[in-house]
């Protein structure tokens, strides 16, 4: 296996994507910087992951109306990659002081496979690799398995907002730096 090092910028394409699957499995899955041409793939898994919520919430879900393309352009989406197929969508955005979690979208096809969970650890690498010592996120009130999904994985609520007329629940999570391997 090649090693993995950070970039001057430590810009997260540089995070070694191996360490998150075995070792019999690595070689068919990848995590990597989307491109332009994932955009059409990316915008369906994201339609396809939100849909259910639309009737729930009385609105368009934020991700559903994310502009993709600036976005890829921009080098902050992650796509999961298994058998040359894309299953999950990853958007991370710089901020000062934290890393924002601003997206995560899996096939609903693909669900249950642990993506979700690969991906939630991997922006906390990202997150700390790029010297953040917060993750934050923020959801949709009505989205009550996500927000259980979120304090399973320690991040706690810090507040609950009105924005856009949509009623959010605002996260973040404390992140300490991994012990080093030796």
């Amino acid at each position: 296996m090649t090693a993995c090092r950070a970039s001057p910028e430590n810009s997260p394409a540089t995070i070694c994507w191996a360490k998150f699957f075995p070792a019999s499995a690595s070689e068919n899955k990848v995590i990597r910087p989307a491109t332009p041409d994932d955009i059409p793939v990316i915008e369906r898994i994201v339609a396809q992951a939100y849909r259910p919520y639309i009737a729930r919430i009385g609105a368009t879900p934020g991700p559903m109306l994310d502009d993709y393309t600036a976005r890829v352009g921009q080098g902050v989406v992650h796509v999961l990659q298994e058998g040359g197929a894309i299953h999950a969508v990853l958007v991370l955005i710089p901020e000062p002081g934290c890393l924002l979690l601003d997206n995560i979208a899996v096939l609903p096809s693909a669900q249950g496979k642990g993506y979700g969970r690969v991906l939630m650890q991997y922006a906390e690498d990202v997150a700390r690799l790029a010297g953040y010592s917060t993750i934050r996120l923020y959801t949709q009130e009505m989205m009550t398995e996500n927000i259980s999904i979120y304090l399973r994985y320690g991040y706690v609520e810090t507040h609950r907002a009105q924005e856009l007329s949509l009623h959010r629940v605002f996260m973040k999570k404390t992140l300490h730096q991994n012990p080093k391997a030796e």
